[in-house]
């Protein structure tokens, strides 16, 4: 660059400064995203969110600050209608997030194309985790409905996880026994031995891992993993004969973003999800990665399992939702709060 050239950028730089007080090059100004998630996000998302910072910054110049917010599913979708401002939700199941265009239209009605995978860059199971040893015999759902089995799961009414442990429950009966009535009837057995509903799925692993209450755990399958590095070698996962395929979703909270002008980095961080970094590190966390490459890196950590998702089983989360967890629907009919 010539003398000349490199005064003149000077001066224009010289001038910029003194009429708004900015240099002329000024880096993008800080912007902070609120991520709303369910609760056995938690360590995915903090290794993720500094994954992506630095990926945004190398890229941008924009230097990005995620906040997380958790708790059970379904609560976290209701903090959002009621006005908890995120920037993104990533949800335990369709049907919560479904929740945020049906009450508040907050979401488009389609949000779900927006991103491979019907909008779902990992998945992941229900499993039952048992004490070192097993001492109860527990080898698969049968075993939760007998006499002695204390069993310990969230309530379906505030955790998405919950849901998905219900449903499991329920179709396998379902298939078992031959009958929607007989899988009503196990289930509600299944729940008698129930002696705490926590809200989440994180205060149910606090509840058997920390507090040493029940004989079986159902699951998340990362939870499960994680139980045995939070307080070590203490405990076995069983792998059911039949399981649900959970397909946790993530959308932009359209009226958020378009508000808070964060959309461009709202939707970059939702799109990094399924990035070479971000499927690795969902890998890393248990979650069962969506991309080819990364699922069969970590294929060893996740058995082949017999699975059934909830259109198949269910006809969607809409109708499952309605047959099963609305005021008076199957669960309310079989749950008595102790």
């Amino acid at each position: 660059m010539s003398l000349r050239r490199r005064t003149a950028l000077r001066a224009l730089a010289a001038a910029t400064l003194a009429a708004t007080g900015a240099p002329a090059f000024a880096q993008p100004a800080p912007v902070t995203l609120l991520n709303v998630s369910y609760d056995p996000t938690r360590e995915f998302y903090v290794a993720f969110n500094q994954a992506f910072a630095a990926h945004w910054k190398g890229k941008t110049g924009q230097v990005v600050t995620i906040q997380q917010s958790h708790g059970g599913s379904g609560k976290q979708a209701r903090a959002i209608i009621d006005g908890l401002a995120a920037d993104v939700a990533t949800l335990a199941l369709a049907g919560d997030t479904d929740a945020l265009h049906n009450n508040g239209n907050w979401i488009p009605k389609d949000w779900q194309k927006r991103l491979p995978h019907n909008s779902s860059p990992y998945t992941s199971t229900i499993v039952l985790v048992v004490r070192k040893g097993n001492p109860k015999g527990i080898k698969d759902w049968g075993d939760l409905a007998k006499p002695g089995v204390k069993v310990i799961t969230p309530n379906p009414k505030t955790s998405g996880g919950a849901r998905w442990n219900y449903l499991a429950a329920w179709e396998y009966a379902r298939r078992s026994l031959g009958s929607d009535d007989k899988a009503k009837d196990f289930v509600a057995r299944l729940y008698r031995n129930v002696p705490v509903l926590d809200t989440g799925a994180r205060g149910s692993t606090i509840t058997f891992g920390q507090r040493n209450q029940g004989d079986v755990l159902i699951a998340w399958e990362n939870e499960a993993h994680l139980l045995n590095k939070e307080f070590g070698d203490k405990f076995d996962v069983v792998y059911p004969s039949l399981s649900i395929l959970a397909e946790p979703a993530v959308t932009v909270v359209n009226k958020n973003v378009d508000k808070k002008g964060t959309r461009a980095v709202a939707e970059a961080y939702l799109q990094y999800l399924y990035s070479d970094e971000g499927q690795d590190l969902a890998g890393k966390h248990f979650y069962r990665p969506t991309s080819d490459k990364a699922a069969a890196r970590y294929a060893k950590q996740f058995p082949r399992l017999n699975l059934f998702t909830i259109d198949q089983a269910f006809g969607g989360w809409a109708a499952a939702s309605q047959a099963h967890f609305a005021d008076g629907a199957q669960f309310d009919q079989i749950y008595t709060p102790k």
